[in-house]
């Protein structure tokens, strides 16, 4: 058993606060960057890196949005009905990973419709670095102590604070598969031809791992399953047609 006594800030400087979760961001924005910069260098990407500044402002912005606005709508619907102007107040906490992809999505689409880009090309060059990013993120939630799972005897299991009962730490877990896909992603990269095949394994890998870590990381909201299992169903499904049709 892990007794949770972690910081979540990092630094004080004067009235500046530097939380580990921030950073956490920071780092999952650098290495978006600079992977993907280095797939143009390498001539494999139509893209300037003036274009990726851009499209990488655009996919921050659609990712907070998407995040914020799925959580809202799916997973806390009474409470921002009640209190509309709270849906602003992302530093409360309340993301969405699903709706954060979803936005990512949708920008890129509209972003490479006006460029005449290959939407496909661009998720599979972008897919190896977000898992990654994504279990950064993972990480900055453990050092909260905020998405910890359901009460566990395991001797892993963790004392979150001010929560009762020992803990499965989910975005542990959740850090580790990403950096699993993430690994899998990268060793793939150069074997895949078919534009979309490896954002279709991406989605798949993903959506196997969600699924199975949910029913220890929440209780079932409808049904026998959780809210998360319902949102990565379709993750799951579009991933496996994507495989599919470029096979």
């Amino acid at each position: 058993m892990f007794v949770h006594n972690l910081n979540p800030t990092l630094l004080n400087i004067g009235p500046l606060e530097i939380r580990w979760y921030g950073l956490m961001y920071v780092l999952a924005f650098l290495v978006t960057y600079y992977y993907v910069r280095s797939v143009i260098r390498k001539g494999k990407l139509n893209l300037t890196e003036k274009n990726l500044d851009d499209l990488l402002g655009l996919m921050v912005l659609a990712l907070i949005v998407g995040a914020r606005l799925f959580y809202a709508i799916f997973y806390n619907p009474g409470y921002f009905v009640a209190q509309p102007w709270k849906i602003f107040f992302v530093w409360e906490g309340g993301l969405s990973f699903h709706g954060g992809l979803t936005g990512i999505i949708l920008v890129t689409w509209w972003y490479a419709h006006k460029k005449n880009l290959k939407l496909l090309q661009l998720a599979d060059v972008f897919c190896v670095p977000l898992a990654l990013g994504n279990a950064f993120g993972r990480i900055g939630n453990f050092v909260n102590g905020e998405l910890y799972g359901v009460v566990t005897d395991l001797p892993w299991g963790v004392v979150f604070p001010g929560v009762s009962g020992v803990r499965h730490p989910t975005q542990i877990y959740e850090a580790l598969y990403n950096i699993i896909i993430f690994v899998v992603l990268f060793l793939m990269r150069n074997k895949v031809r078919s534009y979309g095949c490896l954002f279709g394994w991406y989605l798949v890998l993903y959506g196997l791992f969600r699924f199975s870590v949910e029913f220890v990381k929440d209780l079932p909201l409808y049904g026998p399953l959780t809210m998360g299992q319902w949102l990565t169903i379709p993750v799951f499904v579009i991933g496996i047609v994507l495989i599919w049709k470029k096979k």
